[in-house]
């Protein structure tokens, strides 16, 4: 076979692979993992039932990559450092909550708690994406001169308490999207974290004052 077939043959394939992801991220959300089946996915895509497991092996193999696809999507740490406000990191959040398929994060996540499985593993990667990407962020906030060592840990818990939060108001806008405004919501966690954040930062101590001297100073994050 030529080259030229070879690759018209690999594209078909990546094709009918993104077809078949795109069909079981859609129905995943609106349904749940249980009650999506690759007859449905075979239906909503247009690939036939038999090429489902030729791609993805089994059902499990298949949320997998609905979820590494996600997280490629979803978490860009690198973009996180560069948005220069909580209020825009929040805008992004909400452009996603309102995104169509956002739902598919509460879904897996059924599934991610009723195993100790790959999905598990899996959607705990994604929330320790998610926490790294706030830390990046609140890193790149950073005043000069304080601790790293004992900053870094700071951050990471202010990752924690700022990604629960988000994901809690996510959960309401989806079952009560009428209930409240998730615009103004948002604005009001982004006034009250950006208040704490400056207490955070007032609170630590200089890198010469900590433990250890100048010596703490070096220590990297």
């Amino acid at each position: 076979m030529s080259s030229r077939g070879r690759r018209r043959i690999d594209e078909i394939g990546d094709e009918s692979r993104r077809r078949i992801l795109d069909a079981a991220e859609e129905l995943f959300a609106e349904r749940g993992f249980d009650r999506t089946s690759f007859v449905d996915i075979a239906e909503r895509s247009g690939i036939s039932r038999g090429s489902i497991p030729w791609h993805f092996k089994n059902k499990h193999g298949l949320v997998m990559a609905v979820v590494e696809r996600a997280i490629e999507r979803a978490v860009d740490i690198e973009h996180y450092a560069s948005l220069p406000t909580l209020a825009e990191l929040f805008d992004d959040y909400a452009k996603w909550v309102r995104g169509g398929n956002s739902a598919l994060l509460f879904m897996i996540l059924t599934e991610a708690m009723s195993s100790t499985g790959a999905v598990h593993r899996q959607y705990q990667e994604f929330l320790t994406q998610r926490r790294r990407g706030v830390a990046l962020w609140l890193r790149a906030q950073r005043p000069k001169g304080v601790d790293p060592k004992i900053a870094s840990k700071r951050e990471r818990t202010f990752a924690v308490a700022l990604t629960g939060t988000l994901y809690g108001i996510h959960l309401q806008a989806l079952i009560d999207p009428d209930g409240f405004d998730l615009d103004e919501a948002l604005r009001l966690v982004a006034e009250q974290f950006d208040k704490n954040l400056a207490d955070l930062w007032a609170t630590l101590p200089a890198a010469d004052d900590a433990p250890g001297g100048c010596d703490a100073g070096k220590t990297t994050d």
